[in-house]
């Protein structure tokens, strides 16, 4: 029997020739999928949070289809400066001299919280999740393999890429659309004190001054690598020299995604990509979001509603549907008004797949379940169109509440079929969760505890242990559970 993966025919937004493409992959049934991570020095922006999840229902609908997918996303823990033109300090290192602390220190906090907060929104973890600092070698490697080809050139203990001797022979600015000589009539000349060929080259490796903390010992003295050799040299690792999918957000197209080409070409000689896929920007009430204006909120202050954009707190699983609301390539504006009106559908939706347990079924059914399903993965295999899904799941529970009302119906095979795909989308694909079953769960769980506790205090006052029975007592109210003693025992208020 066939795979649903040999069923179903994905197409893909390519950013490389600008178009839907089919979705082939280099090896049957087998998924090479890299994703650039965060650099670890703050705390994760909601942007970024927007191109992780994204790519998580790319790789979640992947693996629905049973591709074996081989999801790589790093951690940049070193080598990403100030200025993306090769000057400043590293982000990492001015964050630990302003905290006064370690370098690893900082990515350790901010690799604990980026993981936390993916983990709220439902996000499986990558297949591997390498960091830079574990491959200066093979980093080292690769500029060595680019300098033999002659597309770099060190100076004093730094070695950058020359993109003007690499356009000679390739095409640098094909993923971007930038032309090489219009960036050059666009640039300042170089300072004096520029150690660049050309205003165009970027880093490979660059030399350590002495009062910078993270540096390694290379060939050309001690350094570090530079923000573009660290996806080349973690991607090209663990899925080869040539993959299918490298995703980011679209901020990264130029000049990092350009740069990652470049060098696996310089290197190897070899495109190393087959489809690159862009996640697009999250504003904030129609503007940019910004720390520096203030137009800015953190994925934590949505779940406590601490933020002056915010009426109130959501669950996360909320704020992922208001974000699989919005295609992937899409401009996302989020407001609060906007988690409102995802929040009032969440739920409407979650009170249709409640409902399919208690169905009535029938001899016939009145409604094509397998056109339905079709038009599910057609949304997904439209360049994972999850709007159009999202449409296709409220389709399904107009369908659910006329089952109910008995305005329509279904057989038992169907509706077999009907709960399957549905829990699939919902739950597997969107990565949504129940969270009113969750809390009912949770609320069974604290009657469980408080009753338990109840149960310890009789004994104790039967004993007449009567200060053990008096800290349960206060420990509870300080916890905002009151205990009132009657006739029939003893009952609790929530406060």
């Amino acid at each position: 029997m066939a795979s649903l993966n040999q069923k179903q025919e994905i197409k893909v937004y390519n950013s490389l020739s600008g178009s839907k493409e089919t979705f082939k992959p280099l090896l049957e049934g087998n998924v090479g999928m890299y994703v650039c991570g965060p650099t670890v020095y703050s705390n994760v922006h909601l942007g970024n949070v927007r191109t992780f999840m994204s790519f998580d229902m790319i790789f979640r609908y992947l693996k629905h289809l049973g591709y074996k997918v081989r999801y790589v996303r790093n951690i940049t823990d070193a080598g990403h400066l100030t200025d993306d033109a090769d000057e400043g300090e590293d982000k990492i290192a001015k964050k630990a001299r302003l905290e006064q602390i370690e370098p690893m220190e900082v990515v350790q906090q901010y690799t604990i919280d980026f993981h936390t907060i993916l983990q709220k929104f439902n996000c499986l973890p990558p297949s591997i999740e390498p960091t830079a600092t574990g491959h200066i070698i093979e980093q080292i490697e690769i500029i060595k393999e680019i300098i033999d080809n002659g597309f770099a050139y060190e100076k004093n203990g730094s070695v950058y890429f020359d993109v003007l001797k690499f356009n000679e022979s390739h095409d640098y600015g094909k993923l971007s659309g930038r032309n090489l000589e219009d960036m050059i009539a666009n640039t300042r000349e170089l300072t004096a004190q520029s150690e660049k060929k050309n205003a165009q080259d970027f880093a490979l490796w660059k030399k350590a001054e002495p009062q910078h903390i993270m540096r390694w010992p290379s060939p050309w003295g001690d350094g570090f690598p530079g923000w573009h050799l660290e996806c080349t040299a973690m991607s090209t690792k663990y899925l080869g020299e040539q993959f299918d999918i490298h995703g980011g957000g679209m901020d990264l197209k130029f000049p990092h995604h350009e740069c990652e080409i470049a060098q696996s070409e310089a290197s190897n000689g070899k495109n190393p990509v087959n489809y690159w896929l862009h996640a697009n920007m999250l504003t904030l009430n129609g503007k940019k979001m910004s720390k520096s204006d203030g137009n800015n909120i953190f994925p934590a202050q949505i779940f406590t509603g601490d933020s002056p954009f915010l009426t109130k707190g959501f669950s996360p699983s909320v704020a992922r549907f208001f974000v699989m609301q919005a295609h992937y390539r899409s401009v996302l504006d989020f407001s609060n008004d906007a988690l409102l009106a995802s929040e009032k559908g969440f739920n409407r939706l979650m009170e249709a797949v409640n409902l399919l347990e208690a169905l009535p079924t029938s001899e016939k059914s009145s409604i094509d379940i397998e056109t339905w399903k079709q038009s599910c993965y057609d949304a997904m295999n439209d360049d994972f169109n999850s709007p159009i899904l999202i449409a296709q799941l409220f389709e399904a529970a107009k369908f659910i509440h006329q089952i109910k009302d008995g305005k329509a119906s279904i057989t038992q095979t169907d509706l077999e079929d009907f709960k399957t795909t549905i829990k699939a989308f919902v739950f597997d694909v969107l990565g949504l969760e129940d969270v009113n079953a969750a809390a009912e769960a949770n609320t069974d769980k604290l009657n469980g505890a408080i009753e338990l506790l109840i149960q310890l205090r009789k004994e104790a006052r039967a004993n007449k242990d009567f200060a053990t029975s008096d800290q349960i007592r206060d420990h509870l109210l300080e916890l905002g559970i009151q205990l009132k003693d009657g006739r029939e025992g003893t009952t609790y208020t929530l406060s």
